[in-house]
């Protein structure tokens, strides 16, 4: 794993440090900048509703409910920190740059 990874596992949860684009062409998962992971979206930066959509297409691309998925700090910024709970679905650039999910320990 990268020393300068965007994201890493607490247990089942996936914490991701992002890089949010707002009113881009189209919603996107980029590639690593750093130790934060670029994410596009096409909503305007307008009182969190970019982030609001993050969260929605992230859900699609994690395989989870928007609800499985916290913001921690960066609401209005484009400098987030999200937390993804049991994600069912890994990205290309999430599988190639992070460990996997820890197996269950009995």
């Amino acid at each position: 794993m990268d020393t300068a990874a965007f994201g890493h596992w607490e247990g089942t949860t996936l914490v991701l440090n992002v890089l949010g684009t707002p009113a881009a062409k189209r919603d996107a998962i980029g590639k690593p900048k750093g130790a934060q992971l670029k994410i596009s979206v096409t909503a305007a930066p307008e009182d969190g509703k970019a982030t609001d959509h993050m969260v929605k297409f992230l859900a699609r691309e994690f395989g989870v409910s928007a609800r499985h998925i916290e913001v921690v700090f960066g609401r209005t910024s484009i400098h987030k920190q999200l937390r993804i709970a049991a994600p069912t679905k890994l990205p290309a650039v999430v599988r190639e740059h992070l460990p996997p999910l820890p197996a269950p320990t009995a």
